[in-house]
């Protein structure tokens, strides 16, 4: 059989047959012998990827921001809830559909801006001023490199270019303004009376209607899953820290020296001359020339001019060009190069640096880097080394807690004796958390992980805050249970019997409503006080003080009278009680006696929602149009 096959694949048509097999064999079949790509990411736009770690991140700064935020709607704990995951990767799908609109729509944000952006952060400011070492000291604390806290910045500016764009051509017309503090401004006079709650007629509730609300309410009378766990727990501040001897000091400064070192700077103002993204050679060349021309013609005494005349970098255009002092690894690298490289007072040539355009830079000043001397920083030099040194341990002291309850999964005893640590216990939490640690969402969330609750294992290491780390295992299980009807009889036949109470106050106040349509008189047929409040102010409801809060949220939600004739409305003022409220007069505001200050304020704000509106809008459009996939399995 060989010898045929040969045979058969003898001569040149055989050889071109054989040779597109091998083609499509090498590029479409054996591959998948030697890769084998698995998806990870929770949610991707076009081709870019949104992975775990982004989505994490997201809900680790929203958490922090409602835990910052007084009165905030979340508690920690509602960002392990699916439907608010899935809002905070809704956001992350936006934030990737803007980016890449305005990507397609050649829209940029430039170094400089990076830069402006990060010098106007007052956390960076010192009496207004922006200072390189504290900007560096501030990222070290936490944890970012310069590179990378840019890489936010422009990713955050990135995603605001199109809102900025579509803001800036929202228009709020006088009309609308002067329909809004008609609105505003509105006063209303009004009647109420409070319904007095019937009296029960039936007390009488039988076994089996009992037996029926029970099981029709079986999760009201429930008592919640628990969990009590033991746990080991490294902490930063608690670990002990000795002092440093001067062989460590000084090994520590010369690691360290730049941050106790002043370091060499240039003070500069710069020409830009934008260069469009994906220009065309022609223009790159007319953008060229036109640097090439101001270069030309600046000195020192008319750089200021020809900047404020023809620079198109905003953020210092209006300064004459001035970027204040600058230090190494602050710009581009392009940027940086051609500056350090000049003589104080010399105009450079056009520089070109990506994704901006062309630079004439004008070196105005120049001041050499110094370091302190060691015994004027040693103070310091003490406290940074032993900070360093705890996190140093911390992590080390993490690592081996992690280490050693993944060596040893059935138990924390054998962790805790290598480690010297005491075993704590938990009292019995739920899934939404409980006292002390039992509050931290990511230690509710490990403990009732399938991994420690159904197989029994050490939890992996659970990073509470950036110097806490905790290990735990299952100590008790209780599983949800219902309460025995017994028990609970008397909670449930209350129940019953307010539910009839409540059904029929309903019906009343519907009967007392439908009469009023028809021209009866409130106060005959209530047979309760009638309260009558004039003047309500829609923005001071100080006089509606003595109104039941639910009444206060219906008194600008009530219909207005017709032909002088109030409209009745029923409202529920809790508890299954309810009361009749009537507007008799609205005044409605006077637009001309708005400030011409609180006007543009006002439509300053209108500006706002309208454009945030219409950016929503618009992000709908877009992804109706990309290709965003979802993978729920892995959020």
């Amino acid at each position: 059989m060989l010898q045929a096959l040969r045979n058969k694949l003898s001569g040149w048509p055989s050889i071109l047959v054989l040779g597109v097999c091998v083609f499509a064999v090498a590029f479409f079949g054996i591959e998948s012998y030697f890769m084998n790509r698995v998806d990870t990411f929770v949610a991707k736009v076009g081709k870019h990827e949104i992975s775990q770690q982004d989505l994490q991140n997201a809900l680790n700064d929203a958490r922090q921001r409602a835990a910052q935020t007084p009165n905030s709607p979340y508690s920690p704990a509602d960002f392990e809830k699916p439907e608010v995951k899935r809002q905070v990767l809704d956001s992350l799908i936006n934030q990737a559909v803007l980016r890449q609109a305005g990507t397609d729509l050649g829209l940029v944000v430039t170094d400089q801006r990076v830069r402006d952006t990060i010098a106007g952060d007052p956390g960076f400011q010192v009496d207004g001023a922006f200072k390189p070492e504290i900007y560096r000291a501030v990222l070290a604390n936490q944890g970012l490199t310069p590179t990378g806290y840019e890489t936010k910045i422009r990713n955050s500016l990135e995603v605001n270019l199109l809102p900025g764009v579509i803001s800036s051509t929202t228009i709020v017309t006088d009309a609308d303004l002067d329909a809004y503090f008609r609105i505003a401004g509105q006063k209303r006079d009004l009647r109420y009376v409070e319904l007095p709650r019937p009296a029960l007629t039936d007390a009488t509730v039988a076994d089996a209607d009992l037996d029926a609300f029970y099981k029709a309410h079986i999760a009201d009378y429930t008592t919640p899953e628990q969990v009590s766990v033991k746990y080991l727990e490294v902490k930063g501040a608690d670990l002990k820290i000795g002092e440093p001897s001067d062989i460590q000091l000084h090994e520590f400064f010369e690691k360290e020296k730049q941050r106790y070192a002043q370091p060499e700077q240039r003070e500069v103002s710069h020409i830009l001359i934008n260069v469009p993204k994906n220009a065309t050679p022609e223009q790159q060349k007319i953008a060229l020339e036109k640097a090439q021309k101001i270069a030309a013609e600046a000195t020192p005494e008319n750089f200021a001019k020809l900047a404020q005349e023809n620079s198109e970098d905003l953020g210092s255009k209006r300064l004459g060009g001035d970027l204040g002092w600058l230090e190494k690894g602050v710009a581009n690298a392009a940027f940086d190069t051609a500056l350090f490289s000049m003589q104080k007072n010399e105009i450079s040539k056009p520089v070109l640096s990506p994704d901006e355009g062309y630079h004439i830079i004008w070196l105005r000043d120049s001041r050499s880097g110094n370091a302190k001397p060691f015994e004027e920083v040693r103070g310091q030099l003490a406290a940074d080394w032993a900070k360093s040194e705890r996190a140093r341990l911390y992590n080390e002291r993490a690592g081996q807690l992690a280490d050693s309850a993944e060596r040893n999964p059935g138990s924390l005893e054998p962790t805790a004796k290598e480690l010297g640590l005491t075993i704590q216990t938990s009292p019995m939490f739920g899934r939404t958390g409980g006292e002390g640690v039992a509050a931290d969402p990511k230690f509710a969330a490990a403990a009732f992980a399938d991994d420690v609750l159904a197989q029994g294992n050490n939890s992996s290491l659970i990073q509470v805050s950036s110097d806490d780390a905790i290990v735990l295992h299952l100590a008790q299980h209780v599983p949800a249970t219902p309460k025995a009807l017994a028990d609970v009889r008397d909670a449930v036949r209350q129940r019953i019997l307010d539910e009839r109470v409540d059904a029929q106050a309903k019906k009343h106040a519907d009967e007392l409503l439908a009469a009023l349509q028809k021209g009866g008189d409130v106060t005959a047929l209530a047979k309760a006080p009638v309260k009558t409040i004039a003047g309500i102010d829609r923005r001071n409801r100080t006089s509606a003080a003595e109104l039941p809060p639910a009444v206060v949220a219906q008194v600008f939600l009530a219909p207005r009278p017709i032909d002088g004739k109030p409209n009745w409305t029923v409202v529920a003022t809790g508890n299954g009680a309810y009361a009749l409220l009537a507007v008799d007069k609205v005044v409605d505001g006077d637009p001309a006696q708005v400030e011409k200050t609180q006007r543009d304020a006002v439509r300053g704000q209108m500006m706002d929602l309208l454009a945030y509106a219409a950016t929503l809008d618009y992000i709908e459009a877009l992804k109706a149009k990309a290709d965003v996939k979802i993978s729920e399995d892995r959020m």
